[in-house]
């Protein structure tokens, strides 16, 4: 499990939490009141939000290796394919190409069912990694 600590401050406004998994880090929301859209349903920004989230998580998570690295979101496209619930939604991340400079990660999000997405994103993240010491 990751620390709250850890995460962003608005994925701990919205409640967000992440655990390891063998498949990689899985990001859990629940349904609050901070997540509500029209009646019953997520919002889709709370959506987007999850699904961030999931992608610069799992690209730290592949990072983990290299102290000090970090990202900074370049572009994201958000496809939206199925209202969210009044549950948990689910989040996970595949990342595709982990560069010296650019991470490309595809992120989707869940409910009841993880072959039915309620929502997918596709980003692209600059990498920072510290400037190795010359000696």
């Amino acid at each position: 499990m990751v620390a709250p600590h850890v995460l962003p401050p608005y994925g701990r406004f919205l409640g967000i939490t992440a655990e390891a998994t063998d498949d990689g880090p899985l990001f859990v929301m629940p349904f609050t009141d901070a997540v509500v859209g029209r009646p019953h349903f997520v919002h889709g920004g709370a959506l987007a939000g999850l699904l961030e989230i999931a992608a610069v998580g799992t690209v730290m998570a592949a990072l983990a290796d290299v102290p000090g690295a970090s990202v900074k979101p370049i572009n994201v496209t958000v496809d939206f394919m199925r209202g969210g619930r009044e549950r948990d939604t689910y989040a996970a991340a595949i990342v595709s190409r982990l560069g010296n400079r650019i991470a490309n990660v595809e992120a989707f999000a869940w409910q009841e069912d993880r072959s039915k997405p309620i929502a997918s994103a596709r980003m692209n993240l600059m990498v920072r990694r510290p400037a190795k010491e010359e000696g």
